[in-house]
């Protein structure tokens, strides 16, 4: 990954929207449905977070059924979430 890459993935990480739906994905993959319960935002809100989130293969999305299962999909992801929740 060269700088300009990295920056753009540090970009999209930097919501704390986007950081607590990372942080809840780590624990559980889960669902638009039950992030949206988690974290009390509207579905369309949600929705357009994990859109960034995918676009930059930080996630992926797997489909049960009709829904859409989401796991972090990128370890680097992993590591900095580790790093950045030590205090």
């Amino acid at each position: 990954m060269n700088s300009e890459d990295a920056s753009e993935m540090l970009k999209a990480l930097a919501h704390s929207t986007r950081l607590a739906i990372i942080d809840g994905l780590l624990k559980n993959e889960c669902n638009v449905a039950q992030i949206q319960k988690k974290l009390g935002l509207p579905q369309s809100t949600i929705s357009q977070h994990l859109r960034v989130l995918r676009n930059y293969g930080i996630i992926k999305a797997r489909q049960e059924g009709a829904k859409r299962c989401y796991q972090v999909a990128d370890n680097r992801v992993r590591k900095i979430m580790q790093i950045i929740s030590r205090r």
